[in-house]
């Protein structure tokens, strides 16, 4: 069985286009997606489109949620906290009624078994939406904030940045972003997780996209804050 895990796509549907054409190539059985689907990104709406298209298991981002409520103070810090409100208010303007339903409907994890392999997957942590867990974190840190249940994989999105690390048998995986890769590498990024029955495997893999064409898309649409966003989408860093 091999499956994919997609996450933060942040409204680059550009990005997502090529992932699920990589997706395709690889000839993956099953497709995850881990929230934040529409939020910063030009195309909200189609990204929207595209993910709800694959009719699977889809799950709740922070951006998920601000969109269908706006960011609230202390989420994000005081200087950058009006501007991603309009942000989110443009986000919110290119959405329909049923989209936004969809959004504030959303589960907060998975929990998929496949043969005696037990994953379980979330956005953030497994108790939030919005905390902030980075790679150099200790083993004792990831396994208290990640790896509470008995999973073998542990699977997350969230911080942008992708790794795999095995801490006492268990497999602890960042699948970082379709759409906005904070590493420094512009290019999309996702997992594949390939189960046997009692084994399995797992990669990163990134995937090249047309980034000149979303940066034309921010400038073309007004976006707010466009040329914040062409820089990340440029430099693959915040």
């Amino acid at each position: 069985m091999r499956i994919a895990f997609i996450s933060d796509i942040h409204g680059n549907a550009v990005a997502l286009d090529a992932v699920l054409a990589d997706i395709e190539k690889k000839q993956v059985d099953k497709i995850y997606v881990l929230g934040d689907i529409s939020y910063r990104g030009p195309e909200p709406k189609r990204a929207l489109d595209l993910v709800r298209s694959l009719n699977t298991d889809v799950i709740k981002g922070n951006a998920d949620e601000w969109v269908v409520r706006g960011v609230k103070e202390g989420e994000v810090a005081a200087s950058a906290f009006e501007m991603m409100n309009k942000e989110r208010d443009w986000i919110f303007s290119q959405l329909d009624e049923e989209s936004i339903r969809y959004l504030d409907e959303l589960p907060t994890e998975l929990n998929p078994q496949f043969g005696k392999i037990k994953i379980h997957a979330f956005h953030a942590t497994p108790n939030s939406l919005f905390d902030v867990v980075q790679p150099f974190e200790s083993d004792d840190a990831l396994i208290e904030k990640m790896m509470g249940n008995n999973a073998d994989i542990f699977i997350y999105a969230h911080i942008h940045k992708p790794f795999i690390r095995y801490i006492e048998g268990k497999c602890l995986i960042n699948i970082g972003s379709v759409g906005l890769p904070f590493d420094g590498l512009a290019k999309s990024s996702y997992a594949i997780v390939d189960v046997n029955e009692e084994s399995f495997q797992t990669s990163i893999v990134r995937v090249n996209y047309d980034v000149s064409k979303v940066i034309k898309q921010y400038k073309e649409a007004n976006y707010p804050n466009s040329e914040q966003m062409v820089k990340v989408i440029e430099n693959g860093r915040i």
